[in-house]
């Protein structure tokens, strides 16, 4: 699949108010700086879509793209920040857990884990409440090609270990690198699989 059209529907900060649920719906979250932004732009083909910066955060409401006229793509904001007051990050994970909970055309969300860093609690205590709450989801290994693959292939190796700790079934896991477009085909793939078994 190759994306030929992608346009910014709406920003929220409550789930009810996104758009209504008539199409399947894509979403991508992970620890603030992983990539996120950079991954959404290396799947649209649009490298200013959704606004990328060094600086941890920027995400802060539920943002709908809406992809070829049949497909939302939302980007929400990350978790794990270290720079904003703890009201702020309980109001965040408040949105989150509302939108994740309550989106019925939530077909997948893309939990991006930073593939230069060794399993970190907060990611696999997330994806161990989305199990629980039997929310679908993939993993991404972003910016794989910022080390050499010995060392990214060490650190997928303790990552693959601390899932295999916690399910009994592995997860769908992508590696993806915004820079050389790495894992695009492979991830836009899985999402026409997805669509084409859409009910509406």
């Amino acid at each position: 699949m190759q994306i030929k059209k992608s346009i910014f529907v709406t920003s929220n900060s409550e789930a009810a108010k996104c758009p209504p649920p008539d199409r399947p719906e894509f979403a991508f979250i992970g620890r603030s700086n992983v990539g996120k932004s950079s991954l959404i732009n290396m799947l649209t083909g649009r490298k200013g879509l959704a606004k990328t910066s060094s600086k941890p955060g920027k995400t802060q409401l539920i943002n709908h793209f809406e992809i070829d006229d049949s497909w939302y793509l939302v980007d929400l904001p990350g978790y794990g920040w270290s720079k904003v007051s703890k009201q702020k990050k309980a109001d965040w994970g408040l949105m989150i857990e509302e939108y994740l909970l309550q989106r019925q055309n939530l077909a997948c969300l893309f939990v991006l884990i930073d593939s230069r860093l060794e399993p970190q609690e907060i990611d696999y205590e997330f994806i161990a409440w989305l199990g629980e709450k039997e929310i679908p989801f993939a993993m991404v290994f972003t910016k794989t090609d910022k080390q050499s693959k010995n060392k990214f292939h060490q650190i997928r190796s303790k990552h693959i270990r601390k899932i295999k700790s916690q399910w009994e079934e592995m997860p769908i896991i992508f590696e993806s690198s915004a820079i050389d477009q790495h894992g695009k085909v492979e991830i836009l793939a899985f999402i026409e699989e997805i669509n084409s078994n859409f009910v509406r």
